[in-house]
């Protein structure tokens, strides 16, 4: 590998100063640093790391992720396959690894905890105790990933607790996700040994869990943003935060990543030495990751930005090798197999009635920017006997249908998604992945569901003459085409999913999570309504 200067001021983030500086870079790594008396250069930082996010999010492989990545100076991504390895198991973890090391790109794998979540749902796959060892035991795994089993480690369940005893045999962290946790029990959970979470709303949650030695990681999604909540946290504890995605969309990828937080911190009159090292410094000392950070003989992972304000970025390097400039990515595309599992029929506007069973209705109620949903009694619609979504009242009928067997559909209602006309459905639906739709009349609910089987996975919206698809071929939650036409695409049929009179900033992202369980309150899993706080189901009809 040829020897490469790069000249520039340096953020030195160990002794936290700046100054000119050139930089040696051989055999991928940085084999000298030569302080200069001026330079008129760019500002030399580490490369950006997105401390928790699923790749399946963004509805790109790993290798396609990766392009549209690190033209916003990510160089790394410390990532969470639970969403594949729900739908195929180890066979889908090692699908991500093996996708991931085809370019120049730092992904970073847990192995999965939770995968079923729970035991109320129908998921394609089982991990159990032995195949968690088999992955935590590789070197591609670096952590265990988020235990969204609260009760269980609170309650000290065996199975959960091998399961964390495993991950601190092998010297691996263990990712917390506990929303809401607090007092007693959110000691227990920390307690355990687990040091992350992601999941925290409020400050003051946040503040008991940093209290408890845990890692905060700011998380600033597609549909959950916590950034104006938490930020507030630096710079008390900016040794305790990290930043994070969770779930990004094809869009908002091509818009930003985890550069927009650094500068939206800056911007608050935040240091920005202080703002780099929870971007880069603290994911790197946490995970134990394999990324430089500036330093002689470690990998030269590195972005040159036009200054630490609107940290516009210029040029990136991973392992030595420029990957990105002046907005474009250098990764050439590679071909991406599309494994899958999809067994359920073409369904009928008939499957989806509900028959009066009584005069009130359990309905779940949306939350904009968040995971987290509230639980309401309503009147129910009745017309022939037949329950139906109220329009006026916002009232919309939510379906969530077992891809994997041939099974009867679970079937609720949402408020605050504001269709007026069609239906929207797709096959990211976590954490199992069956098919999820939304809709103001069976139907285009029923169109909608029968477009996502047909294609065998993808996002749609339907209404009257108007049928819209993005295909998803890979486990139904990727696709293996370019990722910037998938944003184009995801980005028209989000428009269109607006049109229809959805007011919430993230239709799809949203819908896709009204069937976790493991989030508070109210969800709808294939086997029915689920209140995440008793943590069991729960009638339709009061």
């Amino acid at each position: 590998m040829e020897t490469i200067q790069v000249e520039g001021n340096l953020v030195d983030l160990h002794r936290g100063s700046v100054y000119a500086a050139c930089l040696t870079i051989m055999q991928g790594r940085i084999a000298e640093i030569k302080k200069l008396n001026h330079s008129s250069g760019p500002y030399i930082i580490p490369g950006f790391i997105d401390s928790h996010i699923h790749i399946e999010s963004s509805m790109l492989p790993p290798a396609e992720f990766a392009r549209l990545a690190v033209v916003h100076g990510t160089v790394a991504t410390v990532s969470d396959p639970h969403e594949i390895a729900n739908v195929l198991g180890i066979e889908g973890v090692e699908y991500m690894i093996d996708n991931s090391a085809k370019v120049n790109f730092k992904c970073f794998f847990g192995a999965p905890s939770c995968v079923p979540a729970t035991p109320y749902e129908t998921t394609g796959a089982t991990i159990g105790i032995e195949a968690l060892e088999y992955l935590l035991a590789k070197p591609e795994i670096n952590y265990l990933s988020e235990m969204m089993n609260w009760p269980g480690v609170i309650h000290r369940e065996p199975a959960v607790m091998e399961k964390i005893a495993l991950a601190h045999r092998y010297g691996k962290p263990v990712d917390g996700h506990a929303p809401g946790l607090r007092g007693e029990a959110a000691r227990k959970y920390a307690d355990a040994g687990i040091t992350t979470d992601h999941e925290c709303f409020s400050l003051e949650e946040a503040l008991e869990k940093l209290s408890l030695g845990m890692h905060i990681i700011i998380r600033e999604g597609s549909a959950a943003r916590n950034f104006e909540a938490l930020i507030p946290l630096l710079p008390e504890y900016c040794d305790q935060i990290m930043f994070g995605s969770d779930d990004l969309h094809p869009d908002n990828l091509v818009k930003g990543h985890i550069n927009l937080l650094v500068q939206r911190a800056v911007a608050r009159g935040l240091d920005p030495l202080m703002v780099l090292k929870v971007a880069c410094v603290n994911p790197v000392n946490h995970y134990k990751l394999n990324v430089g950070l500036l330093r002689p003989g470690e990998p030269a992972d590195l972005a040159l930005v036009n200054d630490l304000e609107s940290f516009q970025v210029n040029q990136v390097f991973v392992d030595g090798k420029k990957v990105a400039q002046a907005g474009k990515p250098l990764i050439s595309p590679v071909a991406s197999a599309t494994p899958n599992k999809f067994s359920t029929p073409l369904k009928k506007p008939s499957d989806l009635l509900v028959k009066a069973k009584g005069e009130r209705i359990r309905s779940i109620i949306a939350e904009n920017g968040q995971l987290i949903t509230g639980i309401e009694m309503f009147p129910a619609k009745v017309s022939q006997g037949v329950v139906g979504s109220d329009l006026q009242q916002d009232l919309l009928k939510i379906v969530v249908i077992n891809r994997y067997a041939d099974a009867p559909p679970a079937i609720g209602f949402i408020k605050n998604f504001g269709l007026k006309r069609g239906a929207i459905a797709s096959s990211v639906a976590h954490d199992s992945h069956n098919i999820i739709a939304v809709g103001t009349d069976d139907t285009s609910i029923c169109n909608a569901i029968n477009e996502i089987i047909t294609h065998k996975g993808g996002i749609s919206a339907v209404a009257d003459d108007i049928t819209k698809i993005v295909p998803l071929p890979i486990a139904g939650l990727m696709s293996d085409r370019d990722g910037y036409q998938v944003a184009r695409d995801y980005t028209a049929i989000d428009a269109l999913a607006k049109s229809l009179g959805c007011q919430l900033e993230a239709p799809f992202m949203t819908l896709s999570f009204m069937a976790l369980l493991v989030i508070p309150q109210l969800k709808l899993s294939d086997q029915g309504l689920f209140d995440g706080n008793s943590f069991r189901f729960v009638p339709l009809f009061e």
